[in-house]
Parts: structure tokens; C-alpha cells; sequence
């Protein structure tokens, strides 16, 4: 990904409420940390949820199963709804902020946007485009970028350099038409990962991020936060 860095996002609940604040988005919904995967911490997460992110480190077993998802799926085949909004990460350590569009994006009809706000014009005028096109729209957007770079700098750890090599990565959960669909901007495509409903799609989701932390047992890098209706 050459061209366009940016500062990583924190993967700090508080941080990206703030972030998505500044873009026009109303708190009716907010990111809350998941402290675990088994149901009695599952259970302590407000309802109803509407995405998950997943911050994990990009490991070498990561990077082998990837590559094998993708033949995989480019030789078989997979149905995605057509609602799906997806986007291509052209912008290096912009993953945190691709993960918020994602959620967004694909909650639009459960979000409320302030009447001017920069993220539902992105939103909308990027709709139609090509995954590829989104993220060309992205690199071009100025107010997500001036949001981007002083959010980064908002979080309770100090923000490495712009140069600095940074190997973890966020992705977005979401529930799409009854179908659980992982979103990364470093994919080509989206993941469908089967059925889902509103009451189930929290552990539906966890369940998929569970299989990223059992490819890597020995890493323990990984962060998840969840978009509730506050």
C-alpha cells in the first residue's frame, strides 16, 4: 500500500465514539469494549448490536490462511447480498477507520447523521462506486482525514510515527440482509460467514473471531468492541 499513511487508530472504544461524533454521527449508538467471548461476558454487552470490530495482529498463519480463503473462494464462489457496502484499503494504517465505515455503512438505516454531517455525504456519494472507487473517494476526502489524524492522536497510548511498521489490523462484523458478513478493506471481497439474526448475531460474530485467536494461540494481541444501541 504504497502512497497515502496515516496514523493508526487506537482500538479504544471512547476514541472512536468521538471520531464518529466529529463526522456527524448521533450517539444513539456507541462502541462499548467486549471483554470476552464466553456467554456470561457476552451477556454484559448492551442490546441490540449492530457491528463488531476486530483488532488482531497480521502474523505469518494469518497471512497463509488468507491467501487460501481467497483461492478458495475465488474458485467456488460465494453469494453476497447485494446491500453489502465494501471497500478497498488504499490508505496504509487507515484499517481503524475503514472498520468505523464499514459498521456505519452498513447500519445506515439504524444510525441518526446530523443534518450536515461529512460521513453520511461520504456515504452517500461512495455508494454506488466499486470497492476500488471507495477507497480512491477515501484517499481524496479531506474532513475524514483531518478526523482520522487527530482521533489517532487521541488515545491513551502514544501514537507511533507515520513510518512505523504497524502489524495489526481491524476488520467489521456485520449483519447484512441475515447473513454474517466479514468486511476488510485488505481483502478483495467480503466474507460471508452464513445466517444471523439481530439476537444472535453478537455471538455469531464473536464466534468467527474466536477462530482468528485459535489460528494463533500464542498471540494475545486481540481487541474486540461492539456498536450498541446506547
Amino acid at each position: 500500500m504504497e502512497g497515502q499513511r496515516w496514523l493508526p487508530l487506537e482500538a479504544n472504544p471512547d476514541v472512536m465514539n468521538q471520531f464518529l461524533r466529529q463526522l456527524g454521527l448521533q450517539p444513539s449508538w456507541q462502541f462499548g469494549d467486549v471483554y470476552g467471548m464466553d456467554p456470561e461476558l457476552l451477556s454484559l454487552v448492551p442490546r441490540p448490536v449492530c457491528a463488531v470490530l476486530l483488532l488482531f495482529p497480521v502474523t505469518d498463519k494469518y497471512e497463509s490462511f488468507r491467501m487460501e480463503e481467497e483461492a478458495k473462494i475465488k474458485s467456488q464462489g460465494q453469494e453476497v447480498n447485494t446491500d453489502v457496502y465494501f471497500m478497498r484499503q488504499t490508505i496504509g494504517n487507515a484499517c481503524g477507520t475503514i472498520g468505523l465505515i464499514h459498521a456505519v455503512a452498513n447500519n445506515q438505516g439504524r444510525l441518526d447523521f446530523e443534518p450536515d454531517s461529512a460521513l453520511k455525504k461520504f456515504l452517500m456519494r461512495s455508494s454506488s462506486m466499486s470497492p476500488e472507487d471507495k477507497a480512491s473517494f477515501l484517499e481524496k476526502d479531506e474532513s475524514i482525514r483531518v478526523t482520522h489524524e487527530s482521533s489517532a492522536q487521541e488515545g491513551q497510548t502514544e501514537a507511533p510515527s507515520l513510518d512505523e511498521k504497524v502489524d495489526l489490523h481491524f476488520i467489521a462484523f456485520a449483519n447484512i440482509g441475515g447473513n454474517l458478513y466479514e468486511l476488510d478493506g485488505r481483502k478483495p471481497f467480503p466474507i460471508a460467514h452464513g445466517k444471523t439474526t439481530e439476537d444472535t448475531f453478537l455471538e455469531d460474530a464473536t464466534e468467527v473471531c474466536q477462530r482468528f485467536m485459535a489460528r494463533d494461540p500464542d498471540e494475545l494481541r486481540f481487541t474486540v468492541v461492539a456498536l450498541s444501541k446506547a
